[in-house]
């Protein structure tokens, strides 16, 4: 198997993690929805990539690979700060890897490819930075 790389790009803004959908009452049935901070998010990152990504959605087997870049907290010393840039320190905390995943994949929805299903390969990791940020490289995988 090949791959090409086709597409990079580093959205800089602060990661937000899924959360549990609300629910509200429609008539006899229950309508789900995501909670405001994440409707808004996902609308960001889609804009974003719509502005960015001039092709159409892949259709065939994707490598993804992705890095979470937290913020550093404001509290913390000098030396400790460092340390957590230069990841000597990792973010070992809430809000977890895989619901940054979530929230990240779902809304590149028919953007960069039509269905998440399309994703066989995933690397994911949550590191802290200086400048809060999402890095994305998706590569097509071709069988010879």
């Amino acid at each position: 198997m090949q791959d090409k790389a086709v597409i990079q790009h580093t959205f800089i803004l602060e990661p937000i993690q899924q959360q549990r959908p609300r629910a509200t009452r429609f008539g006899k049935s229950i309508r789900l929805y995501d909670p405001k901070r994440v409707k808004q998010f996902k609308q960001t990152i889609a804009e974003e990539a719509m502005l960015t990504y001039r092709g159409n959605p892949l259709t065939g087997s994707l490598a993804v690979t992705l890095v979470f870049y937290r913020p550093v907290q404001q509290s913390l010393s000098k030396v400790e700060k460092q340390r957590r840039i230069d990841g000597r320190h990792l973010p070992v905390v809430k809000p977890d890897l895989d619901n940054y995943i979530k929230s990240f994949l779902d809304a590149l929805h028919g953007i960069y490819w039509q269905d998440d299903a399309l994703i066989t390969d995933l690397t994911a990791s949550k590191r802290y930075g200086r400048q809060p940020r999402i890095e994305i490289e998706v590569k097509e995988i071709e069988n010879d």
